[in-house]
């Protein structure tokens, strides 16, 4: 990591560190000051009952919040291991039906039901994770994909009496448990606010703070492993799985907890996004949303610690902020430039149009993407005044 000039590391603590620089340390600091002061600024805050920060915003932090642990999974998995998944959705599916499961039909409290939904997850994504000891590239992405299929499909089919009579009813307290599971279909099911020690977490306020405690241990936990020995070994792995294996690697293994990790990245994500949406449906984990995720990442930069950060910012700026205002104008203009095309079909196509645009021009001309392009200007900015030599 390149380092303002004339700054050296004189201890192994410093060598370690994530922060090496008190200019690191204050940019990091003062952003964690504004994402914790931030909801105390709109109409829920304490302090302002105008409110001086929209709670639709807050709204988006949070989302985007629960998408950064998505992508910064699926980044673990393809940046850094070099495999293809576009299952991610079914996964996030996943840890959201079993957080529900356990919340609403047995009792559990969120805090325990979100390890176990996480856990759970990752067990299931080390299944679809097979088949990377066999096929790579391409047919992995096919192979992944089923994931995307079956899931939804055992989700919205899914009947308690499937577990009985023959060998479930010895099964005992686990038959009876599959048996009582209410999936709700392909209608969804309703999910309850979280609760500590009395008070519900079931407003924007409430929730953001949950989702940013989690997404910065997550955040902290994907960095830290990318810096210890099994981050180098996906490394290696991904560079070259043969010349891993030759040096004593067990490729296999790590390709495997790779997609564990993705997984269990994705279940902690899918149970938050369940609680804080209070409801839950097949048709949000579609595989559209799985396609969502890989253009994040690729946008933000594959293989970058802050690629699903810059990737997932990037997109909920374009959906959210940027799209609303051109949308009348697109509205106006497109019909005149695609006469050929139904005027209907043209507002529902909007985003994925566009969508589809940004991953092309970046695919071209920021292949790396933006994360690559602001470690660029970090480099330019602390090398100086060398930085055109």
């Amino acid at each position: 990591m390149l380092r303002p000039s004339g700054v050296y590391d004189v201890k192994y603590e410093q060598d370690l560190s994530i922060y090496r620089t008190r200019v690191d340390w204050f940019w990091g600091i003062l952003i964690l000051a504004v994402l914790l002061i931030l909801p105390l600024l709109t109409r829920e805050g304490p302090f302002f009952e105008t409110g001086l920060v929209s709670v639709s915003v807050l709204s988006t932090f949070t989302r985007i919040g629960i998408f950064i642990i998505i992508v910064t999974g699926l980044n673990l998995l393809m940046g850094y291991t070099g495999q293809i998944s576009l299952g991610q959705a079914a996964f996030v599916m996943v840890g959201a039906y079993t957080s529900q499961v356990l919340v609403a039909q047995k009792g559990v409290t969120f805090w325990v039901a979100l390890p176990i939904s996480a856990l759970f997850t990752g067990l299931v994504g080390l299944i679809f994770g097979i088949p990377s000891l066999r096929v790579r590239g391409f047919y992995l992405a096919m192979a992944t994909l089923a994931a995307q299929f079956i899931i939804p499909w055992f989700i919205k089919a899914y009947e308690g009496t499937w577990f009985e009579g023959g060998f479930w009813d010895s099964t005992g307290f686990i038959g009876e448990f599959l048996r009582e599971i209410d999936l709700g279909g392909a209608t969804g099911k309703s999910v309850p606010a979280p609760e500590l020690l009395g008070a519900k977490f079931n407003n924007d306020l409430s929730m953001y703070y949950v989702v940013l405690v989690v997404m910065l241990l997550c955040a902290a936990a994907a960095r830290n492993i990318i810096r210890s020995r099994i981050g180098r070994a996906l490394i290696s792995v991904r560079d070259n799985d043969l010349a891993a294996e030759q040096l004593g690697i067990n490729v296999f293994r790590y390709k495997l907890l790779a997609f564990f990790i993705a997984a269990v990245y994705a279940g902690i994500a899918g149970s938050l996004q369940a609680h804080a949406n209070q409801s839950i449906s097949p048709g949000a984990f579609d595989l559209t949303v799985s396609i969502r995720y890989l253009g994040m990442l690729i946008v933000g930069g594959v293989g970058f610690p802050l690629g699903a950060t810059f990737g997932v910012a990037f997109f909920f700026l374009i959906n959210d902020f940027i799209i609303p205002n051109i949308r009348p104008w697109l509205q106006a203009q497109l019909p005149n430039l695609l006469p050929f095309v139904d005027s209907t079909n043209i507002e529902p196509a909007l985003l994925p149009m566009l969508f589809g645009i940004t991953l092309v021009i970046f695919l071209i001309y920021e292949p790396r993407g933006l994360a690559y392009r602001w470690a660029l200007i970090q480099a330019a900015w602390k090398l100086r005044p060398f930085s055109q030599a």
